[in-house]
């Protein structure tokens, strides 16, 4: 493996087996339940990496993780595409969606690690949001079923790639909303960011609401009186609610306690949210992630 994935800390391992509780318990319906033995099972990994990631030596000893012992004092562990290949029972079918040529050579590693699956993984080397709306649309959401793990650095996943996410009304999905790495970082103190950060906010969330949901109006004096001005009045939590009923507006179900996903001083940078499209399913799945979510 040459491309070194380094990301995350405790929070990327939490995160990691709170994906791979939900891919079990998905799996296990779809092959216990004779109507839903018959659909085609997809498991969906956009921003898929190289299937691994890389923990430095110390990092390894003080999570008490396995360490493989090499020069570079670097232990690669599992990523989510690897632990969804790693599942059993398996998915019919597994789609990896990378842009870097790097990581997507990499992630073609994953096929030695499991040959009798090696013929039902796709790799894609692509900008998610362009393949995932056209992939959404041009499938037969009538025989198919998918679980997908949008899991961006930032504020890479489009708003409109979400809506044709949740119009397949076949998909349960899961995303990293990046609260505090990011967003937060955008709403300007004093009044609502300026051109690009603004118009970067609204496809992210595919409204200019956001402006009335994080700023308030409020009375602004200086030495030549008094003037109103927009300041922000959002915080963690709003900024994350806002999200969740955002997802509402467009999901058949939405898990109500998206996760914290803090670093090491404390700082929600991520929120895993779960949001199911299928009306037939929404209630129970959204019950199995709640309880995922919340443990």
């Amino acid at each position: 493996m040459n491309p070194s994935h380094h990301f995350g800390g405790d929070w990327t391992e939490d995160k990691l087996f709170r994906l791979k509780k939900y891919l079990s318990a998905y799996m296990t319906i779809f092959t216990s339940n004779i109507g839903a033995s018959k659909l085609h099972t997809i498991y969906v990994d956009a921003f898929a990496g190289t299937g691994y990631r890389s923990v430095t030596k110390a990092q390894s000893n003080a999570a008490k993780l396995p360490f493989l012992d090499d020069e570079e004092a670097i232990s690669f562990q599992k990523g989510s595409a690897y632990i969804a290949l790693e599942l059993e029972p398996s998915f019919d079918e597994y789609l990896f969606i990378e842009q870097s040529p790097e990581y997507s050579q990499e992630l073609e590693v994953l096929r030695t690690k499991f040959p009798e699956k090696a013929r039902n993984v796709s790799i894609v080397q692509q900008d998610a949001n362009i393949f995932l709306q056209t992939w959404c649309r041009q499938k037969n959401w009538r025989f198919n079923r998918a679980v997908m793990f949008l899991d961006p650095y930032g504020m890479q996943v489009e708003w409109e790639t979400i809506k044709v996410i949740a119009k397949t009304r076949a998909i349960d999905l899961w995303i990293l909303f990046p609260l505090g790495v990011a967003v937060n970082r955008l709403l300007t103190k004093n009044c609502p960011p300026p051109g690009a950060w603004s118009e970067r906010l609204t496809r992210f969330f595919g409204t200019e609401d956001w402006k009335d949901a994080f700023y308030q109006e409020c009375q602004q004096i200086d030495l030549f009186g008094g003037e109103a001005g927009l300041v922000k009045e959002a915080n963690f939590d709003s900024i994350g609610r806002y999200f969740i009923e955002r997802l509402k507006t467009i999901f058949e179900g939405v898990a109500e306690n998206p996760l914290p996903l803090r670093n090491t001083k404390n700082i929600p940078i991520f929120l895993l949210c779960f949001a199911a499209s299928n009306p037939k399913g929404a209630k129970t799945a959204v019950k199995i992630a709640q309880h995922i979510l919340g443990k």
